[in-house]
């Protein structure tokens, strides 16, 4: 599947979504999560780094996301990632409206069979 297709504007709407599922099993840092997120979606899509850590400091202001040091790799020191349980209720909300969007944009998305005629 082509997810390029997809908008930069639909996709913005579901960072937080992404980087929560990827952080709903296990603290991680940047670059694990990324890959997470790369493998959630079966390699259909990488988000840049400054997205991601634009994310990060957004999240962590709105009091989702707590970092805190974690191991040295190469001289530095990782940040690591946790959801806190307003990270977890965020999830939980950002599900519900995918859920509702879907809902709401099935009703405009034409069916082959119905708009047969009516172009």
């Amino acid at each position: 599947m082509d997810y390029n297709a997809i908008s930069s504007d639909v996709m913005r709407g579901y960072i937080d979504l992404m980087i929560l599922r990827a952080l709903s099993e296990v603290d991680s840092y940047g670059y694990e999560i990324s890959k997470k997120i790369t493998e959630i979606s079966q390699n259909g899509y990488t988000m840049k780094e400054t997205t991601l850590y634009s994310a990060f400091s957004r999240l962590e202001k709105q009091g989702c996301l707590h970092s805190y040091p974690g191991t040295y790799t190469g001289g530095r020191e990782r940040t690591y990632y946790t959801l806190t349980p307003t990270g977890q209720e965020h999830y939980r909300n950002k599900c519900e409206e995918w859920e509702l969007t879907k809902e709401l944009i099935n009703n405009f998305v034409a069916k082959k069979e119905a708009t047969n005629g009516h172009n």
